[in-house]
């Protein structure tokens, strides 16, 4: 069953919610074991909501009967998925109880009309093969 949620963009209260969704951001096959949250303090890592909130940076967010369940944004940074200075870096991270409802897409789809408004002409994702949301069209 598809579950609908209200997207809108991330309030700056609320910033400090992406480490939580950084660290469900991480794709892990079924079979593997999490790692421990602290990973996402890992410099490489932890440069995806390092200090949000700049110039640059935009974020969304999907919230299902007051509870944040999504958020994705974007980010310039020297990361996985850079191309050039200018083509913000896509994160996008559901809890992993709302997963395959539809909701990613309407969190991306609500983020592309934001970074469009903002100018943003394209953006990078840094995305595993093996993800299932590659498979379902999702990304």
């Amino acid at each position: 069953m598809i579950q609908s949620a209200y997207q809108r963009e991330i309030n700056k209260d609320e910033y400090h919610l992406l480490e939580d969704f950084l660290y469900h951001a991480i794709y892990l096959p079924p079979d593997i074991e999490p790692p421990q949250r602290r990973i996402i303090y890992e410099p490489e890592i932890f440069v995806y909501v390092k200090d949000f909130g700049g110039k640059d940076d935009c974020g969304a967010v999907a919230e299902k009967d007051g509870e944040i369940v999504g958020a994705a944004w974007t980010r310039i940074i020297p990361a996985y998925g850079n191309i050039d200075d200018k083509t913000p870096e896509l994160a996008i991270s559901i809890l992993p109880e709302y997963r395959g409802q539809g909701i990613g897409m309407d969190l991306m789809i609500f983020l592309f009309r934001l970074l469009r408004e903002r100018g943003c002409k394209r953006t990078s994702l840094s995305v595993q093969k093996d993800n299932p949301a590659v498979r379902r069209g999702g990304l």
